[in-house]
């Protein structure tokens, strides 16, 4: 009985628990680095698309407040 636990157990300590942890600590490296050049420009990319979105979403509800109040309540 202990043949049948201990060949799975042999297998995944010489093949998946050294690549387990060769790209937990790859992982590890890459958070610990920051953010790239082309990440944080693409970020930035992201958070002004966001705040034209924010801008233009409170256009919109000026307008539908101005020609239907009672739309929120529609909703």
């Amino acid at each position: 009985m202990e043949e049948i636990i201990v060949a799975p157990v042999i297998i995944f300590m010489l093949v998946v628990a050294p690549i387990w942890l060769i790209l937990h600590y790859r992982s590890k490296r890459q958070i610990s680095q920051g953010l790239s050049q082309e990440e944080y420009e693409q970020l930035s990319e992201l958070s002004e698309m966001a705040d034209k979105m924010a801008d233009r979403i409170k256009t919109l509800e000026a307008i539908l407040d101005a020609e239907t109040p009672d739309w929120r309540s529609k909703v």
